[in-house]
């Protein structure tokens, strides 16, 4: 069976969503977690996801976007909304093996590591966004397009276009191994 039978199927019996919560339930938290790093808190924006996504069941329709690019569309809804609502300060959960793909090296030096860090905390969370799901979630091009709704050559140049915005922030002599 598959999802467009699920999704038929959670329209006239809301136990049928129980398959999507099994599927996605995982990866939705984690997604949500590596946005808060408190576990409680998400667990509850991921409860919230589901609970939105199950009473708009109705409207979603497959135009070529999947299902799980809809619940990562409104997990990150409702994470904007916490952190409006609560006035709280974004956390960026990297490891710096994950800052190092971001400038391509793997045998960057610390201090790089720290600056770049430093970077990303700075950035928008609508840029943080992309990197994080491309970089540290490993998604591709054309699911970051779905989840953000945009094509996905908008995706790739606008990744592109926020590298190279935190490759300018890196002083010059942390490039030397590139010369």
């Amino acid at each position: 069976m598959n999802e467009e039978y699920y999704l038929k199927a959670s329209v006239k019996d809301p136990k049928a969503f129980k398959y999507f919560y099994d599927l996605y339930f995982k990866s939705i938290f984690l997604f949500i977690f590596r946005r808060t790093d408190d576990e409680a808190l998400s667990e509850d924006i991921t409860q919230q996801v589901f609970l939105i996504a199950l009473q708009n069941i109705k409207k979603f329709e497959y135009r070529g976007i999947k299902f799980s690019s809809w619940l990562y569309r409104i997990a990150l809804s409702e994470l904007a909304k916490y952190y409006r609502d609560n006035k709280k300060i974004r956390v960026v959960s990297l490891e710096s093996k994950d800052i190092a793909e971001l400038i391509e090296d793997d045998s960057i030096a610390f201090e790089r590591n720290t600056i770049v860090f430093k970077i990303l905390k700075q950035l928008p969370q609508k840029e943080l966004e992309f990197i994080e799901m491309r970089y540290f979630e490993k998604r591709s091009f054309s699911e970051i397009a779905e989840i953000k709704n945009i094509s996905e050559n908008n995706a790739k140049v606008k990744v592109h276009r926020i590298l190279n915005s935190i490759r300018k922030l890196i002083p010059a002599k942390h490039f030397h191994d590139y010369e």
